[in-house]
């Protein structure tokens, strides 16, 4: 295969995947079937399952990659570069999170709305999602552990659920959702603090 032919096929896939993160999105992963991934792309259909020979595969690919993006290309990205601290970044999260819920293309996160709506029919994208989820607290563990609070894995659980919590309650919409849990996420690294190792002296 010459070099001109991988980077066809290379932009084929990528059309593919670009086109499905779009529609899974915004209409979920059952709604959308095959032909319509097709047609979208504009692929022909030994193109497509050349790509990834099911549906199943492509679910997979598409959670991978907005893992990929949403956490490391975004979140992780963002916060460090807008906090002075780790500490400080810990918190921009929420500041993220509060622009994201405030924007036009917010419809929960596709992560989550995939694991709950076919992870328990298909392991494989079961996994994918899992890890992604897994990929968020690895993150915020790495920044508690930085900022030197107790425990970084069990804060990093917490803390992920005062995320998905604002991510699920700005569906209703609530726009200050994000606000509310940094608010509440003030209050999770006050009681990860390390304990004070300073002797107070008292008279006998």
């Amino acid at each position: 295969m010459t070099d001109a032919d991988r980077r066809q096929v290379s932009v084929a896939r990528e059309r593919i995947l670009d086109c499905a993160s779009d529609l899974f999105a915004h209409k979920g992963v059952h709604a959308v079937g095959v032909d319509e991934l097709i047609e979208k792309a504009d692929v022909a259909r030994a193109t497509f399952y050349r790509h990834f020979p099911s549906k199943e595969d492509l679910v997979v690919a598409f959670v991978d990659q907005r893992g990929q993006l949403w956490v490391h290309g975004w979140l992780e990205s963002q916060a460090k570069e807008r906090g002075d601290t780790p500490e400080a970044q810990l918190l921009v999260v929420f500041d993220l999170l509060s622009e994201w819920f405030a924007s036009d293309d917010f419809e929960g996160d596709p992560i989550i709305n995939t694991l709950l709506e076919t992870g328990h029919r298909s392991p494989l994208i079961s996994q994918a999602c899992i890890a992604a989820l897994q990929s968020v607290r690895a993150v915020i563990s790495a920044l508690a552990e930085q900022a030197g609070l107790r425990d970084p894995e069990e804060f990093a659980f917490s803390f992920h659920l005062l995320m998905n919590g604002a991510i699920f309650q700005a569906g209703e919409p609530d726009l200050n959702a994000a606000k509310r849990a940094q608010t509440m996420a003030h209050s999770l690294i006050d009681r990860h603090r390390q304990p004070s190792t300073d002797l107070h002296l008292t008279s006998s």
